[in-house]
């Protein structure tokens, strides 16, 4: 609460400032070079006087306004066609406010914490990664010139102030390029390749971050699993200052990376439905239904090596994958696997971030773009138990035949011991000679896997059949 009376202060206290001055200002997010949501009514806003007539001119269309009270305005523009010819935007009132370069196409939102904060420039000192088949553009920045691709980068000190220069969105090169997300400029280099059009992202990530501080107090409230308890690390914090000024700008989506400083928690069916929060939370706050919200699954770490208040087991991480899975029930959602894209189980942050933004993209290109393309590895779908073996059923596994490793079964006493597995017919048969009677399997159940299940190079998800989750994640 006392944070959404702060909050409600600052605004209070923009808009008499707004009044002493007398400009037409605009929001951070409102640039030149920025890139507009293509096919739906785009929202152009900002702060004026009181009673003032403010006009918007772009693409052809002019809207016209008169602020009320609080100074504030905002108009709406119809749907706008795909533009790779740099536009002008005006806003007129008592100043005049010229934004150019502007582009028309594809604008996603990627967040987290530092595994999405991951910045380009790193990638100069990495050392060269061991798996060569993923390559390593460890010269991307110096060679990134593709003007389709703009990038705006979210400063938490700054995104709730109005913008007097302008110039907040910048195109993905140079000096700009190196300070963004590695992930989010991977995904948008692959997805405007693939769909040509112009990509427009927004990174608004937070190292170290808990999921609690990017989830509004009030959506925690609301929901069944958190009313009326007391929810911890700082909801909302966040939230207020890099999501909430974002929400009036159109997006076709959002992309997640974060996990790690929960999974220090030893958390799981609790994440899940803090996870659920916020994804339900975001889509209402840009009232446009169910947007796409496309997420990864955490790297391979030690977390049982590490030492602290909260005691960590091998089952951990594990337990938490599962928990992220279960956001996949949630409508017009994805997540990929990293289970393969780590050199040491040592480095909480794996080098990888481009093939992180190719997967994602993948992903965004199956989904959301309605593309014939492999985006996924197997994903489990059920199991049956009969003479002695397991026969399991996959969505995503084009493989017809071939042995796998990764697998583990047990019988009835609960023992898991490691077993023998490969595919027939569409179907993983697992087995064991130890024993005659499975009644359960897992695969990559460790912080450490090895597995092979792969389709079409997409690693499987790990998963196990006695998954106590099904029956206790609520999805919508």
């Amino acid at each position: 609460m006392k944070r959404l009376i702060s909050y409600s202060c600052f605004i209070l206290l923009f808009c008499m400032a707004i009044s002493a001055n007398g400009k037409v200002l605009l929001p951070q997010i409102l640039s030149s070079n920025m890139v507009l949501q293509r096919d739906q009514t785009v929202t152009i806003w900002g702060f004026a006087n009181a009673g003032e007539r403010i006009t918007v001119k772009f693409a052809g269309q002019t809207r016209k306004v008169t602020t009320g009270e609080s100074g504030n305005w905002s108009v709406e523009l119809k749907p706008l066609k795909t533009s790779w010819k740099p536009q002008t935007l005006t806003v007129s009132g008592t100043n005049k406010i010229v934004l150019t370069n502007i582009l028309v196409g594809e604008v996603w939102l990627c967040s987290g914490q530092s595994n999405m904060e991951y910045a380009m420039r790193k990638l100069v000192k990495i050392p060269k990664p061991k798996n060569e088949k993923l390559g390593f553009p460890s010269d991307e920045v110096a060679k990134a010139n593709n003007d389709q691709i703009r990038i705006f980068l979210v400063n938490r000190k700054t995104l709730n102030k109005p913008d007097s220069i302008h110039k907040s969105w910048s195109v993905a090169r140079d000096s700009a390029l190196r300070a963004f997300s590695a992930p989010g400029y991977f995904f948008a280099k692959e997805l405007q390749e693939k769909l040509g059009v112009p990509v427009g992202m927004i990174s608004s990530a937070v190292s170290g971050s808990a999921i609690e501080p990017w989830i509004a107090e009030g959506a925690f409230q609301a929901a069944d699993e958190f009313r009326n308890q007391k929810v911890s690390n700082d909801p909302g914090k966040f939230y207020h200052t890099m999501i909430e000024p974002l929400t009036k700008f159109k997006i076709r989506g959002f992309l997640w990376y974060q996990g790690e400083t929960n999974c220090f928690l030893n958390e799981s069916l609790s994440y899940a439905n803090k996870m659920k929060t916020l994804i339900d939370s975001w889509r209402k706050a840009w009232n446009s239904g169910d947007l796409p919200f496309y997420y990864v699954q955490i790297a391979p770490f030690n977390y049982a090596k590490t030492t602290g208040k909260v005691i960590l087991t091998s089952d951990t991480e594990p337990q938490f994958w599962e928990a992220q899975t279960q956001l996949l029930r949630l409508a017009n959602t994805g997540m990929i696997s990293t289970n393969d894209l780590t050199d040491t189980n040592e480095d909480l942050h794996p080098t990888y971030k481009w093939e992180v933004g190719r997967r994602l993209a993948l992903v965004a290109l199956a989904k959301t773009y309605h593309q014939k393309i492999a985006w996924s590895g197997p994903l489990y779908k059920s199991a049956t138990f009969s003479s002695g073996q397991a026969i399991l059923n996959f969505d995503h596994l084009n493989t017809q035949s071939g042995s796998v490793s990764g697998f583990t079964i047990a019988g009835r006493d609960g023992k898991f011991i490691p077993a023998g597995a490969h595919i027939d017919g569409g179907h993983v048969i697992v087995s064991a000679s130890a024993i005659s009677d499975p009644v359960a399997v897992r695969y990559n159940w460790t912080e450490n896997p090895s597995g092979t299940l792969f389709s079409e190079g997409l690693p499987a998800l790990p998963f196990r059949t006695d998954n106590p989750l099904t029956n206790q994640f609520r999805p919508n």
